[in-house]
C-alpha cells in the first residue's frame, strides 16, 4: 500500500490536513462499453476483454482523460493539487495519467489499493439478469438487505468499501496544512465518500444512488480552508470539461433497485 503522503503518514500527527480534495471517476472503460451492450442484449454474462482491474479505457474514455486534463491545465499553480493517487485498477490510473501528462503538471501518479472498485465475489461478470438466473437465493438476499449491506460470497458490501475509505480521509487530515489532493477513483468509491464526508443516512445514500449516475471523467470537488473538521461538497458530478471540447458525457449507471425489500 503507498501512504498518500511519501515520507509516510504514521511519523507525526499534524495539526491539520488537506484543505480540498478533487474526486475523479475514470473515463469510459471498455468493461462500461461491455456491460451496457450485453444489458441491452439481455445477456447473462458480460464479455469483458480482461479481469476488472486490468480492463483498458475506451477509445472515448481517452478522450475524456484528454479533455480532463486540458481543464486541470487551466488551474493557476498556486491552488493546483500537490498529490494525485489513483485507484491502481487500468481503467483509472491510465485516467490519471493521462490527465496530468496534458494538463503538464510535474506529478508523479500513485496508486493505493483501498480505492479500488467494489468487489463483487461470484456475482462478477454477470449482468442483472444472470444473477436473477444463475443465483437466485443471492438476488433475493441481495433485494432483502439492500446495497449497503449486501456482500456476495467472495465480495464486499457498500459497507466494507466505506471502512477502506475511511482510513484514506483520516490521512487526509494529517497531510499538513494547505495540501490539494485529486483521487482518481469509480462511481461506487466516489457514492461513498459522499456518505462518509456528509455524514448521509442509509435511506440518503440509497436515495442518491438511485437517482443519480457518476458520470465518466467527472469531478466532484470538497473544500475545508481550515484544514481541519468537515468538508463542504463545491460542485458534484461536473463534466462541463467535456461538453466544452465537444467530448462525449457517457453514462454508465449501475443497478438503481439499491433500497432494502
Amino acid at each position: 500500500m503507498v501512504s498518500l503522503n511519501e515520507g509516510g503518514l504514521t511519523d507525526a500527527v499534524q495539526e491539520a490536513g488537506a484543505v480540498e480534495l478533487l474526486l475523479i471517476r475514470h473515463g469510459e472503460s471498455e468493461g462500461n462499453v461491455a456491460a451496457t451492450a450485453a444489458r441491452l442484449a439481455g445477456a447473462e454474462v458480460i464479455e469483458v476483454p480482461a479481469r476488472d482491474a486490468d480492463v483498458y479505457l475506451s477509445g472515448t474514455g481517452q478522450e475524456q482523460a484528454t479533455a480532463l486534463g486540458a481543464a486541470l491545465a487551466r488551474v493557476d499553480d498556486d491552488v493546483r493539487p500537490d498529490t494525485v493517487v489513483s485507484s491502481p485498477y487500468t481503467r483509472a490510473k491510465q485516467t490519471a495519467e493521462i490527465a496530468v501528462q496534458t494538463a503538464n503538471w510535474p506529478l508523479t501518479v500513485r496508486t493505493d489499493e483501498r480505492l479500488r472498485d467494489r468487489e463483487l465475489g461470484i456475482l462478477d461478470r454477470l449482468t442483472r439478469l444472470g444473477v436473477d438466473r444463475r443465483f437466485p437465493e443471492e438476488a433475493e438476499r441481495r433485494l432483502w438487505l439492500g446495497k449497503l449491506y449486501y456482500r456476495p460470497p467472495g465480495g464486499e458490501s457498500w459497507a466494507d468499501v466505506a471502512l477502506r475509505l475511511r482510513s484514506v480521509l483520516e490521512e487526509l487530515n494529517r497531510l499538513g496544512s494547505g495540501r490539494r489532493v485529486m483521487l482518481v477513483c469509480h462511481d461506487a468509491v466516489i457514492m461513498l465518500f459522499r456518505y462518509i464526508l456528509e455524514g448521509m443516512s442509509e435511506e440518503e445514500l440509497l436515495d442518491l444512488a438511485a437517482s443519480t449516475s457518476i458520470l465518466n471523467a467527472s469531478i466532484t470537488r470538497y473544500v475545508r480552508p481550515s484544514g481541519s473538521g468537515p468538508w463542504t461538497l463545491e460542485s458534484f458530478n461536473v463534466t462541463d470539461h467535456l461538453i466544452e471540447q465537444g467530448v462525449t458525457v457517457t453514462e454508465h449507471a449501475g443497478d438503481t433497485n439499491v433500497h432494502p425489500h
